[in-house]
């Protein structure tokens, strides 16, 4: 495994991070492919037997209990120092005034919330998981400075929104000296670029590194086109409503399955190369239900791809909206 920094910070982290929101219980309610504990398991061992000791979560993922078998995991199979460890705030946990958004109250309840289920005292990064229109960015921001401030959290990162919203929250992060983001965790992929033109030209210019989610859009580039093997591939209404274009998809695929074909490796080798090669991305966050996952990712960062592969890559890609936010 490669290491690298995280966009300008100090912060180390491994070329790839094992997205933990397919880890927690599929009975929750959040999503019926999620794995279980047991399940999960040799996921972690794996992650860390091949390097990848950057791990991130959500406290929404399985209602919170996907922090708990992360946090779990932690101390089984590797150690607390080892570990970057991501998770995110926004998204409901419970009714009332606490329970979801980015307000000094919902903020500082869900990171202690957040420490008590993985079972630690830090947070190496702390991220807002959108954008809150309904509450001024200086609230938001100085009650993120106060949780670094207190050790509670050690780096911040924002995912998904515009990049106008992004810059007005560093600007006021900036102007009152308040802790900035060193993170975008944004949507990225050879079948979902628009990132390209929204907000990485931001990243770049503020020193902030990206950490795609998604970037084989959902197991869609790592496999020929039509191929829904996967039960998340069969049951995912999230990647249903982000790819849905089959006319605009199918062209990108068929030339990562070209690409892979002539290389004699897994698409999905091609498809996490192409994104790693973006000198904004630090980290594209991967996803594993099958064993197979990991082990490819960490074989995708060593390949480098042609000037001439990456063009047959990109060619017949179809700008649309920017969408997740």
């Amino acid at each position: 495994m490669q290491y690298t920094r995280l966009g300008s910070s100090g912060l180390t982290i491994s070329r790839v991070a094992l997205g933990c929101m397919s880890f927690g219980d599929p009975d929750s309610g959040f999503a019926t492919w999620v794995l279980d504990e047991e399940q999960s398991a040799p996921f972690f061992r794996q992650a860390v037997e091949l390097g990848i000791t950057f791990w991130d979560t959500a406290n929404v993922y399985s209602k919170g209990v996907s922090e708990e078998v992360v946090g779990r995991a932690i101390d089984e199979f590797a150690s607390r120092d080892q570990i970057v460890l991501a998770t995110k705030v926004f998204f409901p946990m419970h009714a009332g005034p606490g329970g979801s958004g980015l307000s000094r109250k919902a903020i500082m309840e869900q990171v202690d919330a957040s420490l008590r289920r993985l079972g630690t005292d830090y947070i190496d990064l702390l991220q807002i998981h959108r954008f809150d229109p309904s509450v001024p960015v200086e609230e938001t921001m100085e009650a993120l400075h106060d949780v670094v401030k207190a050790g509670k959290a050690r780096y911040l990162g924002a995912s998904a929104m515009h990049a106008w919203q992004f810059a007005k929250m560093q600007h006021a992060a900036t102007i009152h000296g308040w802790t900035r983001f060193v993170s975008m965790q944004d949507q990225y992929s050879l079948l979902y670029r628009e990132e390209e033109r929204e907000m990485f030209g931001l990243l770049a210019d503020q020193g902030v590194g990206s950490i795609p989610y998604s970037p084989l859009a959902k197991g869609r580039v790592a496999r020929p086109f039509g191929d829904k093997t996967s039960a998340r591939s069969q049951n995912d209404p999230v990647g249903t409503a982000h790819f849905a274009d089959p006319d605009a998809e199918k062209p990108v695929i068929d030339a990562v399955e070209r690409i892979a074909a002539d290389r004699g490796v897994p698409m999905a080798h091609i498809a996490l190369a192409w994104v790693l090669a973006n000198p904004v991305v630090s980290a594209p966050i991967v996803g594993a239900t099958a064993p197979h996952h990991l082990s490819d990712a960490s074989a995708a960062v060593d390949l480098t791809l042609t000037d001439a592969e990456i063009d047959q890559l990109g060619a017949h890609y179809v700008v649309r909206p920017p969408a997740g936010y």
